[in-house]
């Protein structure tokens, strides 16, 4: 991973068998980052997404592997710091895959920007939704 920040924002470079989840965890954690939004795109060969069942209280991942175009990455650093990421892909027949993003290895690069809000953010366990969900101090 490189990045470099111009202002209030962090652009960052992935390069092959890097991990998005990991080197963002790292980025918050290195830079300190407490709240920000983040978006992207790139070329990834093996992610793990998933969706909640609200019923079972967890998620069902989802794991796929081939070439794949990110179409979207989207989401949210909270304190902690907590990264909150969601990501579609396709395939080469533009078929496209999508949800709760755990892991995502690259395979080319990809290029993400990370734009810091000024403020705090935290999270709490809510049980009756079985998730972790944001909190305004």
């Amino acid at each position: 991973m490189e990045y470099r920040q111009f202002s209030d924002t962090y652009i960052v470079r992935l390069d092959p068998g890097e991990d998005i989840v990991e080197q963002l965890a790292r980025l918050a954690k290195d830079e300190g980052l407490c709240l920000a939004e983040i978006n992207g795109l790139g070329a990834v060969d093996d992610f793990t997404v998933g969706v909640f069942d609200r019923n079972e209280k967890r998620f069902v991942p989802n794991r796929f592997r081939g070439a794949y175009e990110i179409v979207s990455l989207h989401g949210t650093i909270t304190d902690g710091p907590y990264l909150h990421l969601h990501m579609s892909a396709g395939d080469g027949d533009g078929n496209v895959r999508g949800g709760h993003l755990t892991h995502a290895r690259i395979s080319v690069t990809a290029e993400i920007v990370v734009r810091v809000i000024e403020g705090r953010v935290g999270r709490y366990f809510d049980g009756a939704q079985g998730l972790n969900v944001m909190t305004f101090d």
